[in-house]
């Protein structure tokens, strides 16, 4: 990996640190010799990836923090403020899906309403659809009012949000999942212009599919084989595969180095194999 001379000695934020892409994020900005702190909801799992963080070369801490409760996120800022001093840069990892805010179906069909098997759209309850959507966009606001205080008069301080492709596509099934990420887009857009004249930059990460635990059954079957919803994925991807979280950490690192991307800010970088570009003929 790069050596990005300008993060060295850096503190940044990561949150939904215990996540397969962003402790990823966490271990490059490890081996760039910066502070790094990971914020999440279950301490046992954010200790392992905070040693980790040590034992390459970062100066890790762990925080529990729920980033829809902004008291929480308060006292996480205290807790890194304290340990490190200000914040240089915040990656809005928290976020996500979840099975109850996902249809069985790709397309309705006459009688699923009645059929106690199917998840139909009139299934998907005002919680489950709003418990997807805060932990989204209500999870990337909290976090960015709390720690952009930090990065008023602060050169190269720079937010980053993850938002995804159904940022630009609506993707089957996932209702929720697609119009918070749509906002995300959206509200890094947003963020870049607000805070212009002050000097901080935010953008976004969108990243194409990729396995993690919680697309897990819905991009496998129970076999561990290839579920056709991913059959689908990859037969629009033209790279053949899924990605990998390496394969963030190059654009992660540039979106978020100021000395590289310094005029870079309202931006929502692809990293899809050519998903997005593909239309499938």
């Amino acid at each position: 990996m790069d050596l990005h001379e300008n993060l060295k000695g850096k503190t940044v934020v990561i949150t939904g640190g215990s996540g397969i892409l962003c402790r990823e994020f966490a271990y490059a900005y490890a081996k760039q010799g910066m502070n790094v702190a990971v914020l999440g909801r279950t301490l046992s799992n954010l200790k392992k990836f905070r040693d980790k963080i040590n034992e390459l070369g970062g100066n890790g801490l762990a925080v529990v923090c729920d980033v829809v409760d902004k008291d929480s996120v308060i006292n996480a800022k205290k807790i890194v403020n304290d340990t490190f001093g200000k914040v240089d840069i915040l990656v809005n990892g928290a976020g996500g899906n979840h099975p109850k805010g996902t249809t069985t179906k790709e397309y309705f069909e006459k009688g699923d309403i009645e059929n106690p098997n199917v998840v139909s759209f009139f299934d998907l309850s005002k919680e489950n659809f709003n418990y997807v959507f805060d932990l989204n966009i209500v999870g990337t606001l909290i976090p960015t009012q709390v720690f952009i205080v930090d990065m008023l008069d602060n050169p190269g301080a720079n937010v980053l949000n993850i938002a995804s492709m159904s940022s630009y596509h609506a993707i089957t099934k996932v209702s929720a999942y697609c119009a918070a990420k749509a906002a995300i887009s959206n509200f890094t857009e947003w963020l870049a212009v607000h805070f212009a004249k002050s000097g901080i930059r935010v953008n976004a990460l969108a990243p194409g599919w990729f396995e993690t635990v919680q697309n897990k059954t819905l991009l496998r079957n129970p076999d561990g084989s290839l579920s056709e919803r991913s059959k689908k994925v990859l037969a629009h991807t033209p790279m053949g595969r899924f990605g990998v979280p390496e394969d963030l950490t190059g654009t992660l690192l540039w979106l978020t180095d100021s000395a590289q991307s310094g005029f870079v800010t309202g931006a929502t970088i692809p990293v899809d194999g050519g998903f997005q570009a593909y239309f499938g003929v």
